[in-house]
């Protein structure tokens, strides 16, 4: 008796079996590439600013949020996210996805805190696209104090230690290290935190506080109203827009620290995304509106540095950090 012909051994079986598998790969390997080629930014991105509305920060990611979207061709909403130094901006943004469609600012203030030791994150943890601001700080006093000059502001701070305020962000920030190293000079003022921009920024038209730690661009509007004036510059030399206000170097404080406002995502962020996002804000920096607000802001001309170098400068800041706060015992 003739055996039962077998399908599954025969060959038309095998033919069949082999150009399934064959057309499934195929499939595969086409949508792999698809994925891969996919166009970014393809969605909204979620700009974080961990500061409230109305701060420098605040103002900073809204400045850029309508020129990414010209840019890149999609919107880049402003989220403010406050809290903790900036601590609760970093949680929102490295517990989400490393995609790129959250990306947010990174301040010195936040920095201080990894070179602190009390901060949930590493720099590691970052993926840095772009460093957007280097600003000088000044002491700032408002427009009727009694102290019409620096020398009058030191001679008094001198002739009675610790009684004159102030204003600073908070504990182990730039504010701290500088006037904490000013005191080892004999500048011995007493520390008094605001972490409300606001606050802090009207502290010395309430009489809450007698002197302003800040940046020129930040107070730009009390400047131009005339309610304060800089008193010492924290920079090597005198600043071309305010060639009558001595610089801390030619008092002699050596020390230098300025502030910086960079942009960053969560590691492991596609290079290929970190270099369109960071390209991206090259280019704007490029432009007339971006010039005129680095004027108005009085930010350093080196101010934009791109991914790589931003990613450097983050770990060298965090190191002379950590040694300013070691040397001078600031827990």
């Amino acid at each position: 008796m003739r055996r039962p012909h077998s399908i599954a051994n025969s060959p038309n079986r095998r033919e069949i079996l082999q150009s399934l598998s064959a057309g499934c790969l195929a499939a595969g390997i086409g949508i792999s590439r698809a994925s891969a080629q996919e166009k970014y930014p393809g969605r909204p991105v979620d700009f974080i600013a961990p500061s409230g509305p109305g701060s420098g920060v605040d103002q900073l990611a809204r400045f850029f949020s309508p020129l990414l979207e010209q840019e890149l061709h999609t919107p880049f909403p402003v989220l403010n996210v406050t809290g903790a130094v900036g601590a609760v901006a970093m949680a929102k943004l490295l517990a989400g996805r490393n995609d790129g469609y959250t990306i947010g600012l990174y301040v010195s203030s936040m920095n201080a805190l990894v070179s602190a030791g009390r901060a949930s994150w590493k720099i590691a943890d970052l993926a840095p696209i772009a460093r957007l601001e280097k600003i000088p700080s000044f002491l700032f006093v408002k427009l009727d104090s009694p102290f019409k000059d620096f020398d009058a502001l030191s001679a008094a701070v001198k002739a009675k230690p610790d009684q004159l305020k102030t204003a600073i962000l908070g504990k182990g920030s730039l504010d701290d290290v500088t006037l904490t190293y000013m005191a080892s000079k004999g500048f011995k003022t007493t520390i008094v935190p605001f972490a409300s921009p606001g606050e802090r920024y009207t502290s010395i038209l309430g009489d809450h506080a007698d002197i302003l730690y800040e940046q020129a661009g930040d107070v730009h509007q009390f400047l131009d109203s005339k309610k304060i004036r800089p008193i010492l510059a924290f920079n090597e030399t005198r600043l071309v827009e305010f060639p009558d206000i001595p610089c801390s170097r030619e008092k002699g404080y050596e020390i230098f620290l300025p502030e910086f406002r960079g942009v960053i995502a969560k590691a492991g962020t596609p290079e290929p995304v970190i270099k369109i996002l960071s390209d991206a804000f090259g280019n704007l920096y490029k432009t007339p509106t971006m010039k005129q607000f680095a004027k108005e802001q009085l930010l350093a001309s080196d101010s934009y540095q791109p991914a790589a170098d931003f990613k450097q400068f983050l770990v060298s800041e965090t190191e002379n950090h950590a040694k300013l706060l070691k040397e001078y015992n600031i827990n």
